[in-house]
């Protein structure tokens, strides 16, 4: 009896993972596997994950074999600050021009397709690249970076450009939260394994709660080591992230699948 477990290589991520007993869950034969999201939402469907943090949109492809972990997720109301669109020219003037797409995620490229094409009415072409801000730009005239690559973009290089947070952009539109991951186990392994599926989960949430009730605290510290920045970014970083999954947050990402369900139909004409 053993499960495997999905841990994102970004640190907004870390609430749910920081104060976890991992040599308890070792114990009881749990193992991590760290990868960004793209790696992760694969090994999900593939059966070689069996519970973690995911894409939004990759629940959504296999709803049927996910289960959602309760009041779990990764949510922004407006800014997510490791969301951005770099952009060469304002917003309104990328139609026809060709954007640049990170691998690392599917949920905030199709995001961004929806705020484009559905939002902005704009008509432009996607390459999908490895993240790296200067080559995304070098041929095209916008990039999208996620996480922790859009944070240090964004912090080294982001006055070079116009620079649009997808989560600003998503609840200016909408006045809806956006959630950008969820936590969810397969369903065959919450079948074979309800116990140890049940130890994980009281895991996560008992980090994110000791996280959010010491303001993130040592964790900042260590990011701040880890990934530089200022102290003050981070805190401000964390404290305007929603680790819930309650009714509002689940009532945005609702929405946004009906969004997503609409331009699938308007793209197929």
């Amino acid at each position: 009896m053993s499960i495997i477990i999905g841990e994102i290589s970004y640190t907004n991520i870390l609430p749910f993972f920081y104060y976890l007993d991992r040599e308890k869950l070792s114990e009881q034969n749990c193992s991590f596997v760290p990868q960004v999201p793209a790696q992760l939402n694969q090994g999900m469907s593939t059966g070689k994950i069996d519970i973690g943090g995911i894409s939004s949109f990759a629940y959504a492809e296999n709803a049927e074999n996910f289960t959602l972990l309760p009041n779990l997720s990764v949510t922004s109301y407006g800014a997510v600050n490791s969301i951005f669109l770099f952009s060469k020219t304002p917003l309104k003037e990328l139609d026809g021009k060709k954007i640049a797409l990170t691998t690392s995620s599917a949920t905030s490229v199709h995001l961004l397709k929806v705020i484009v094409e559905y939002f902005h009415s704009l008509t432009v072409s996607y390459t999908m690249m490895k993240p790296d801000l200067n080559e995304m730009l070098r041929e095209h005239d916008a990039c999208l970076l996620i996480g922790d690559d859009a944070i240090r973009a964004k912090r080294e290089q982001g006055h070079q450009y116009h620079c649009y947070d997808l989560g600003e952009l998503w609840y200016q539109h909408t006045g809806l939260p956006m959630t950008f991951a969820v936590f969810a186990v397969r369903n065959a392994t919450l079948r074979d394994h309800p116990s140890l599926v049940g130890l994980v989960y009281r895991s996560f949430v008992d980090s994110k709660l000791k996280s959010e009730a010491i303001h993130y605290q040592p964790m900042i510290s260590d990011i701040v080591k880890t990934h530089g920045g200022e102290k003050a970014f981070w805190d401000s970083y964390f404290e305007n992230l929603c680790n819930d999954f309650g009714h509002r947050e689940q009532k945005g990402l609702s929405y946004f699948f009906e969004l997503l369900a609409i331009w699938v139909i308007y793209q197929n004409k």
